[in-house]
């Protein structure tokens, strides 16, 4: 059962400043390494859980389609670090701010996840917050199309886990995606999820063993 105890042990309480070889986008495309980025750009989102009565649900924000780089892709708040900003977590609280008006007091940071490098050359900071009711959300009409949100149990459940491919940079590349109520969550957000995923579903699995070996020490039936 997910909850909150189980969530906040799932993350990590500082940045992770290392990255690893086939981490991001070259998790699916190992081959792909030689092309990565001498240099890259930082930047951080804000995954968003939002709580109702112990359940969460994930907040996200759907780009509107004239802007230039991920046109109407759906994807966390966030964006690149800014010289004035004081920590990445500061750059995910800011660029939510602007993008869809909750102020960032109102978020309850918890840690973060692994580092996740895209092909594109960014090096993007999960940034893991609890967000409680009630709000209201200011959408930027310029950058954000829509704000919506999905149980976080949809992404937990293998059966929603897909990859897929497509060509870039002339070169056929493969990632993760969701599909959900007829919208499509895929490239570095779906990875960002399948992170999360590992986290929750390891926690979940030692959870199971040690409820097993608990219920075998007191002769109670127990079935894994």
């Amino acid at each position: 059962m997910i909850n909150r105890v189980l969530i906040e042990k799932s993350v990590y309480p500082q940045r992770r400043t290392n990255t690893f070889a086939n981490s991001g986008d070259y998790e699916l495309n190992p081959l792909a390494d030689q092309e990565r980025a001498a240099k890259l750009t930082q930047a951080a989102v804000l995954l968003i859980l939002v709580e109702r009565e112990g359940q969460y649900s994930v907040l996200f924000t759907r780009r509107t389609e004239h802007l230039h780089h991920h046109p109407g892709q759906i994807c966390f708040p966030g964006g690149r670090y800014e010289q004035g900003d004081i920590s990445l977590a500061e750059t995910a609280l800011r660029e939510t701010s602007e993008e869809i008006g909750i102020d960032a007091q109102q978020f309850e940071i918890i840690g973060f996840l692994e580092n996740y490098e895209t092909m594109s050359g960014f090096l993007i900071t999960p940034v893991v917050a609890f967000l409680r009711p009630p709000f209201q959300l200011q959408l930027d009409s310029f950058e954000v199309a829509e704000a919506f949100e999905v149980p976080l149990t949809f992404f937990l459940n293998p059966q929603h886990q897909q990859q897929a491919s497509r060509e870039f940079r002339g070169q056929l590349r493969f990632y993760y995606q969701f599909e959900y109520d007829k919208r499509l969550i895929w490239g570095a957000t779906a990875g960002i999820l399948m992170s999360f995923y590992r986290r929750l579903q390891a926690l979940l699995d030692n959870n199971e063993l040690f409820n097993a070996q608990e219920a075998k020490n007191t002769n109670l039936h127990y079935v894994v």
